[in-house]
Formats: structure tokens, sequence, C-alpha cells
């Protein structure tokens, strides 16, 4: 038996696993002694490996490119020149006639590896010729990366994830570690363990609220309110730190006058929380020596985000928490390799590095770099706003990789549409699911497993993974189909591996300059910036105090409490809220092709609701029940909880028939655009005949898995 070296496919946290390989085959997973998971591995890193043998519990492997030349005909199998060559052909006909900017493309932070993004933002820049570039960062840590970059002038997480366990307190918000990064959790605990006071903030008792200090369980939708409240806090009791707000920050006189308002007694009316718990917790926080504030998408899936991100950087600049061990922020990024594919410049603003699309001199370098005579100057669409490009005629072609916006981004019903009314969709992944069966391409890839290359874990953590087994099918590296595309266009996009990529990219790359594959695996991982060849990588930034804005000084932000763009009334009179499931991931198509995941849990996933809110309603614990939206309505399981307050309801967004993306809204934050899915109103109905509604179940589940290649007893 083989064992090979690499990195867990799944949440942001980087845990370093063996893959168990006998005859071209894995046959099992096992923990490596990884800087992260330190020899420990969560459910889907010991179970999530069996998606490789194409199990077809769920869906099918793509092994053959697909294509058809008529909507109205079926997708049918064909050979790679033929599907190449239509793509190209489409693609450079909607180009001349309505611009480059009538095209989109995507990155994806799921298995394809830093490489890849660096490739795909390549193409669609130098050879497309637009900055119409974007991943699934936007629907969930946009706002952590616009927002910090605002204050500090980096969007990263400033401090290594092993720091947490030394944290002598940790402000936790929107965060629930056991279910989105379980070897994060761990950290968590190790900190309690040795003393750490453990303040958080979320409005269900999580697991982390469960061993915390304080539990401030706040109102849904009442970020912006708190965060002023805790300033106004600090500052009522002088717990400030002055010298540090002198000597390294700008804006602090307007960020008093905006906080002045948010007297405790005051924001209690918006949040909820009585005022003593809010002077605990900044007693605790301001205080200790090391705080560690942590947060989730609890804090950026909202209209708000950014404001609450950029509020949460300006209380690390009002105690001086931060340039320092374990003391900090802390967006824990949710796919395994979001953080990589914003690395990688697979955003609509930036080029790899986080250098901007604006500024004349990278677009100048990069120009030459990529030998083309110039590059775009204007900012690109987010994939959040594709829906309302394609309905104002701007967008006609979107090409895919390695996302499912059919089933991820808000308002299903609004998305779908868009998709039928793009003139040409291209579909580059691994697994047949619902944005597939949109596609006029279909192209197969190589799947993690398959193929090697860099990930970049939530703490800015360069680790290689490597290939485990031959793919099986006419499948390929992603980097290469979008190589022997970018062939199509007379452009030279190819390279002999994942090595001169990347080497190209760091020599592009001032922060990533010195972290070479050959420094990676000496190392085991390189945390960026990581400048020279000397340099081993950085821990925690901004050492010195000294910041990456213009002035190199942090710069303080608040302003007004905004409520959610939908609020509760008569007709729905709940509030939904979207949550994470330990056991799967994203879309579903590669856990739920695990038979050790697959168990865990099945559709039509589960609904959180009150005992005050079911008994009301007449629901039974496990019983089918219905919610319903503005948007949309969908059947799920009812799983009562005292964890949830009277009047809101959580719901996961892995599962085909319970699919809270039916009803979610894609109200935006203007700065990042991502949508706002912890938020809108809902109606709760009971579903009298449980038989007939189960066997409705079955029969619409067994439908979709058939459509999807799945093996259906």
């Amino acid at each position: 038996m083989e064992k090979v070296l690499t990195v867990c496919p799944y949440c942001g946290s980087g845990c370093q696993m063996y893959l168990l390989v006998e005859n071209n085959k894995v046959v099992g997973a096992e923990p490596a002694n990884g800087a992260i998971n330190e020899g420990e591995l969560c459910l889907k890193g010991h179970y999530g490996w069996d998606f490789l043998n194409d199990t077809k519990i769920l869906s099918k492997r793509l092994t053959k490119p697909m294509l058809r030349y008529n909507r109205d005909e079926p997708l049918h199998e064909v050979e790679w020149d033929e599907a190449l060559d239509y793509v190209a052909d489409r693609l450079k006909a909607i180009k001349e006639k309505y611009g480059p900017d009538a095209i989109m493309g995507t990155g994806s932070a799921r298995g394809t590896g830093n490489e890849t993004n660096y490739v795909m933002q390549k193409f669609m820049r130098a050879v497309i010729g637009t900055n119409n570039v974007d991943h699934c960062a936007r629907v969930c840590h946009g706002p952590s990366v616009a927002g910090l970059s605002l204050i500090f002038g980096s969007g990263a997480m400033s401090n290594s994830i092993p720091e947490i366990e030394n944290a002598d307190c940790l402000l936790i918000l929107g965060y629930n570690a056991a279910e989105a990064h379980p070897l994060v959790a761990k950290r968590i605990i190790r900190a309690k363990q040795k003393g750490a006071k453990i303040i958080v903030v979320d409005p269900r008792r999580t697991e982390a609220a469960r061993i915390s200090d304080l539990w401030l369980q706040l109102n849904n939708g009442s970020n912006m309110a708190l965060v002023n409240s805790f300033a106004n806090v600090i500052l009522a009791n002088n717990w400030q730190n002055d010298k540090f707000i002198g000597s390294f920050t700008e804006g602090f006189d307007e960020y008093r006058k905006t906080v002045e308002r948010y007297t405790p007694e005051y924001a209690q009316t918006i949040t909820g929380i009585a005022p003593s718990l809010v002077e605990e917790a900044m007693k605790l926080y301001t205080h200790s020596k090391n705080s560690f504030i942590l947060w989730g998408m609890g804090v950026t899936q909202f209209g708000q985000a950014v404001d609450v991100v950029r509020g949460l950087g300006s209380l690390c600049l009002l105690t001086g928490q931060i340039g320092k061990p374990s003391s900090g922020v802390g967006p824990v990024r949710g796919q395994n390799n979001v953080q990589g594919a914003c690395d990688m410049g697979a955003l609509p603003n930036v080029y790899p590095g986080y250098q901007a699309v604006t500024d004349a001199a990278n677009r100048n370098k990069f120009a030459k770099a990529w030998g083309v005579e110039k590059l775009p100057d204007k900012v690109g669409f987010t994939i959040t706003e594709v829906p309302h490009a394609v309905a104002a005629g701007k967008l006609k072609a979107f090409y895919i990789i390695g996302e499912d916006p059919a089933q991820s981004d808000p308002d299903s019903a609004g998305l779908r549409k868009a998709l039928t009314e793009l003139e040409f969709v291209v579909f580059q992944d691994i697994f047949m699911n619902k944005t597939a069966h949109f596609a006029d391409v279909i192209l197969p890839a190589t799947a993690w497993g398959e193929h090697g290359g860099v990930f970049s874990g939530a703490d800015r953590r360069f680790q290689r993974f490597r290939k485990a087994v031959d793919a099986k099918g006419d499948v390929k590296d992603d980097w290469i189909i979008i190589g022997e595309l970018a062939k199509r266009f007379d452009y030279d996009l190819t390279y002999k591996d994942t090595e001169e990529i990347w080497n190209e990219l760091i020599s592009l790359c001032p922060s990533y300059a010195g972290a070479t594959y050959e420094k990676i695996e000496r190392q085991g991982s390189v945390l960026w910036p990581c400048r020279t060849p000397e340099d081993p990588g950085t821990d925690y930034l901004f050492k010195g105090n000294i910041f990456q804005t213009p002035s190199k000084k942090g710069i303080f932000f608040a302003t007004e409490w905004r409520s959610p763009a939908e609020m509760p009334d008569e007709d729905y009179p709940t509030v939904l809220c979207t949550v994470r499931e330990v056991g799967h991931y994203s879309s579903r198509t590669m856990t739920g092709n695990c038979w050790g995941l697959a168990k865990l849990a099945d559709e039509p996933g589960y609904v959180q609701i009150s005992e005050e809110d079911a008994a009301r309603l007449g629901i039974e614990d496990e019983q089918l029940m219905r919610v319903t939206s503005r948007r949309g309505s969908v059947m799920a399981r009812a799983k009562i909880s005292d964890r949830v307050k009277t009047g809101a309801v959580y719901m996961t967004y892995q599962w085909w028939i319970g699919a809270c993306n039916e009803l979610t809204i894609d109200n935006l934050d203007p700065i990042s655009k991502t949508p706002e899915y912890k938020y809108c109103s809902v109606k709760l109905e009971s579903i009298q005949d449980q038989a007939q509604a189960e066997q409705q179940l079955i029969t619409i589940y067994n439908n979709l898995k058939r459509k999807m290649g799945a093996i259906v007893s």
C-alpha cells in the first residue's frame, strides 16, 4: 500500500493527510502531522475521499466532453477537439459582437488548486480581455477581504491558526467552528484549557457558546449595532489604548463621534443584549494580554457585512490588539482554497497578490509579463451580479469552473432564469450537478487526488497537495484545458507542469516571491508574505504596527446600523438563516458521493426550529414541514432544538430538495456584493399527510439522482 501526502480538500483549515492507495485506487485516509491538524482529522478528512471511486451514490463523474448545438437537444459526448473548437468559436463570436465584457468566468475555491486559478484569471484578462472573473469567496468571506483591506491594507487573517490556542481571550462572532472547521475548534478548546476567556456572539447556542465564559445571544441582523456598542463601552470606561491610537491610527475622532450614540442601553433595543453583558465582554477583551477575534459567515453574509468587518478591525485599533502573536483578526475561510483563489487574483478587482487592476503600473507589469499590449482597466462583474447583468443585456456568456451557482447562489429561481437567458454557458467540473444541466458545453476535469499543486489555507498558509491516482475517463487537468482553449485564440498559455505556473506567479507577486515549491516542501508550509529566499514566511501580520495602507496606519471606521433588507411581517413572520453542515460540504457532489458521509444525513435536510415555534405550528421532531419565502417554497425535516430563538429557523444549503437558496434573498452588500444569506423572511407550515409527503420526497429525490447519473435501486 502506498501513502501519498496531501492536503484535505474540504474546509479552509488546511489539514495534512495521507491517501492510502492500492492498485491505482484510493482505499482510505490517515491523518498526517500537519501544522494545523497535528495527527488528527475530522469526519470529512477521514471519509471524504470515496468520491474518487465514482460511487454514483448521488451523481456521476464527468468522464467525457459533452455539448449541444441547440438547447432543445440533449447533451451528447464528443471528442476534446470538437468541444474546445466550439467553445472558442462561440466565445470569439460573442466577444466580437458584444465586446469582451460580455463574457464572465470563474475560478474555483475547491480542489483545482492555486495554479489553475492563476491560469484562469490570466486567460480571462490576457485572452478574453476582461476583468470579469470571480469565485465563491464572493458568497462567503468577500466582506472580510474588502473590509480588512480598507482598515489594515490586507484582507487576510492577521495571525496563524495555531496561535489561537495561545490567546488569553477569544471573541468569537457568528462562527461555529465545531461544524465549519473542527480542527480549529480543537484550538479553541485548547485555549480554554490554558485559561483563555471565551466570548461568543451568536443567536444560536453553538458548541462554542456551550463552553464560553460569556454568551451574547444577539438578535439576528444586529451585528453593527453590537460592534458599535462594544466601542462605546470601551471608550466610556477609558479602556482604549491611547498610545497606540495616537501613534498608529487615523480617523479616530470621527469614529468616536459615530459610536457615541451606541450606548449599551440604546444598542439593547436593537441587539437584545443586556448592557451588563456588553460591559463584561469588553472588560475581558481589553484587559487580556492577547485577544483574538474570530468570525465566520454569521458576520459576512449580511447586507452590511463590510461595515461590520471594518468595525471589528477598529476594535483592534482601539485596544492595540493587533500586530503581535495571538492578537488580531481571524476570518476563518470556508472552502479549502477560497483563500488561494483570492491570492491568485480570481477576483474582478485585483491581479494575483492583491495588486489592483485600476493601477496603471500593475497593468503594465502584468501586460508585459503576459505578452499582451494592454489589459483592461475597469473592475469586472462579481458572480452575484450575474443575474442582474444578464437581465440588463450586459452578459452573454459564462465560463464556470468548479462552481455550482444554481445550488449555492441566493434566489435560485432568479439564477436559473439568468443561466437560461445567457447565449452560451461552459461548465468545467468533476460531477454532474444542478448547474451542469444549463450548460451548452461540459468539459470534464480531474479531481483532487488526481492532480497536484498548492492550496492556501485560511491563515495564508501555502501547502503542497499531491496526485495519488490516475484519473479514469477522458478528462484533463483544469489548467491544461484552459491552455488548450487559449491556443485556439492564438495565445500561448501552456506549461510543462504546475511548478512552472507557480514560478511565473511568484515572480509577479512580491508577497509570494520567496515561497518556492522547494521551500514549501522543505518547511511543510509557508505563510505569506514570504518575500525572499531567506524569508521563512510570516506567522502574524503588521509587526511593529506598520499597516499596509497608503499612510501605513490603521484606519478607524464606524457607521450607523442598517436593518436587513427583508424584515418579518404578518405574511412571513419568521427569520431564516443559513448555516453549515458538519458532515457535508458545498453542493454535496463530493461528500454526497462518499459512503461514510452520505449515511450521516440525507435529503431533504433539516430546519432547526425552536420548541415554542414547533409546538405553536403542531410540528413534531423529524416530521416533514414546509418553508416558504417570497421567492420559493421547499420541504425539509424539522429538527426541534433548544439552541435557537423563537421566531428564527436555520437551514443548511447542501440539499437539493430542502434547498434553502430557493428562499434566500439576493440583497447584496454594497461594497463586497456578498448576499444576505443570514436573513430573510419566511413562513412555516406543518404538513398534515406525512406518509404522502415522505413518498413524494422519495420520488423527487430518486428522479433527481437519475438525472444526475446516480445508480438508483
